[in-house]
C-alpha cells in the first residue's frame, strides 16, 4: 500500500480542505488525464485500484502516470473508548485532493482505450471525476 518512507511529524492536523486545486491542475506529462470535480480524502487502495484498472484496460501499452501520492497521516481512536486521554494513532495515509486535481495522466493509447480506462478508473473512486485531453 502507498504510505511515506519517513515523516517529519507522525500526527498531523486533520486541515481544511477548501478551495481548489492550484497546483497539480493540469496536464503535464500525458496526453490525457483524470480530473477530480470533488474534495476528499483518497486512500492508497483506493489509489492502486484505479492504476490496476487503467493499466489492465490499457493492456500494458502506453504510459501512466500517478500524480497523488498519501503523505497526509489521519488517526483515529479504537471503540468504545471515551473522550479525551490525547489523539488516537495514525490509521494510515490519505492524498488529500481538492476540485481540479489532476489524479492520473496517460499517453500512448488510443482515444476510446483512454476514454474507457478512465471511466472504469472513476468508479473505484470516492469523487466525481472527468478526463480532461490536451489542448494542441
Amino acid at each position: 500500500m502507498l504510505e511515506p518512507k519517513r515523516v517529519k511529524h507522525r500526527k498531523v492536523f486533520r486541515g481544511k480542505n477548501r478551495g481548489v486545486a492550484l497546483r497539480g491542475n493540469n496536464l503535464s506529462m500525458g496526453e490525457w488525464g483524470l480530473q477530480t470535480l470533488d474534495r476528499a480524502w483518497l486512500k492508497g487502495n483506493q489509489i492502486e485500484s484505479a492504476r490496476k484498472v487503467i493499466v489492465r484496460e490499457m493492456k500494458r501499452k502506453g504510459k501512466l502516470w500517478i500524480k497523488v501520492f498519501p503523505d497526509h497521516s489521519y488517526s483515529a481512536k479504537p471503540a468504545e473508548v471515551r473522550m479525551g486521554k490525547g489523539k488516537g494513532e495514525v490509521q494510515g495515509y490519505v492524498a488529500v485532493v481538492k476540485p481540479g486535481r489532476i489524479l492520473f495522466e496517460i499517453s500512448g493509447v488510443p482515444e476510446e482505450v483512454a476514454l474507457e480506462a478512465f471511466r472504469k478508473a472513476g468508479q473505484k473512486l470516492p469523487v466525481l471525476t472527468k478526463v480532461i485531453a490536451k489542448e494542441n
